[in-house]
């Protein structure tokens, strides 16, 4: 028996042995193997090996890093860029300052007609409602008015889901409530930008002749349109130098944000910032005129977001000014005629325009009194 257990411990030391010998020598075959010049590493990550030490071509690297977009023979010419790490400058200020600037800039717009509100007050007639009315748009201005406001309601609300959505709405719907709602508002989003479209070009189509800039302009400006203090109303046309400023800031602003949301509708079939950097660039501005496809989406998308924060604060102030900020001026654009007082204090040129033509009409008859009160006279340029 003792023989046999000392041939028994002889066997498992042997075995252990050569398990060892044998483990030591796969080890080293191993460290010994190295995997051909232009191998992908299996089980690694896919680094393509030099052909020789010191080939490494750190220019082209730094380029492939910034985005450099390369040729490819797929119809997807965007694959044609290795590396995109503009996307992490785009993530970081698209949930950065995008959505705090955003914030503050609507904030900070509202409070300010606030203040304005407690401090002035709603601007009144001063003469009273005459209760004679004269027409200043027509259904179809009004018409091309409502289309352009309506449709920029529901694509201020959906763009500012997606901006804010998540910080606000998903906490209070939960997780499926609030991706249905987001499902919904883009495609609301995406159809009623035509109707915005539509009516912004019928809107440019009826006013553009009515907002030339004109020497009056000048001394509306310097009186403040008479918004700070009563009794004191500049000459003023059809529109003063408010509206007009009010127009173009919409027309081009409204231009800009149809462009960029066409863009991103119709996505990587453009090069419009590019283009237009190239333009800038004259200036020396330094700015990338040679943007990749992914790039240009990026660079659509924030500037879509900006410009459509711009004109809701815009658009702020003119709804304020249009409702609770001056008596009469919602009839403009609710029934299309507003009080005869109301018209020559805030566009005596443009009332004794038209009050010359009604007279004209009426073959030089008088012109009627209102119900409530009488017609004031014109001011003095």
């Amino acid at each position: 028996m003792t023989e046999i257990r000392a041939m028994i411990r002889t066997a498992i030391a042997a075995a252990f042995v050569l398990l060892t010998l044998t483990g030591l020598a796969v080890a080293q075959g191993s460290s010994s193997v190295r995997p051909p010049a232009g191998a992908v590493v299996p089980g690694g990550p896919n680094i393509v090996q030099p052909e020789k030490p010191g080939n490494y071509d750190g220019e082209m690297w730094r380029k492939i890093r910034g985005g450099l977009e390369g040729q490819v023979s797929i119809p997807d010419k965007k694959a044609g860029t290795l590396v995109q790490s503009g996307g992490e400058i785009w993530r970081n200020v698209r949930n950065g300052p995008l959505v705090t600037y955003s914030a503050w800039a609507m904030g900070g717009m509202l409070a300010l007609l606030a203040g304005f509100y407690f401090a002035r007050g709603s601007i009144k007639v001063e003469h009273g409602l005459a209760g004679w009315t004269i027409e200043r748009f027509t259904d179809f201005e009004r018409m091309g008015h409502w289309l352009m406001a309506v449709s920029f309601i529901i694509l201020g609300l959906t763009g500012l889901n997606v901006v804010y959505g998540k910080y606000v709405l998903l906490p209070l719907l939960g997780p499926s409530a609030f991706a249905a709602l987001s499902q919904a508002g883009k495609w609301l989003h995406n159809y009623v930008a035509f109707a915005f479209m539509a009516g912004l070009l019928i809107s440019f189509i009826n006013w553009v002749g009515n907002n030339i800039p004109n020497r009056h302009d000048v001394k509306w400006l310097l009186m403040g349109g008479g918004m700070f203090a009563s009794g004191s109303h500049p000459p003023a046309k059809k529109f003063n130098a408010g509206q007009k400023i009010l127009f173009w800031l919409i027309m081009l602003t409204g231009v800009s944000i149809s462009i960029s949301g066409l863009s991103m509708m119709f996505p990587f079939q453009t090069s419009l910032f590019s283009k237009t950097f190239g333009w800038l660039n004259i200036l020396g501005l330094g700015l990338p005129a040679t943007a990749s496809a992914i790039q240009e989406m990026q660079f659509a998308t924030l500037w879509h977001s900006i410009m459509g924060i711009f004109m809701i604060c815009v658009i702020f102030g003119h709804i304020y000014i249009g409702t609770i900020g001056m008596e009469g001026a919602y009839d403009a654009m609710g029934s299309g005629k507003v009080d005869i007082n109301w018209a020559k204090e805030h566009h005596n040129i443009w009332a004794e325009e038209e009050l010359a033509k009604l007279q004209t009409q009426q073959q030089g008859s008088a012109a009627p009194r209102g119900p409530g009160g009488p017609v004031m006279p014109l001011p003095a340029e």
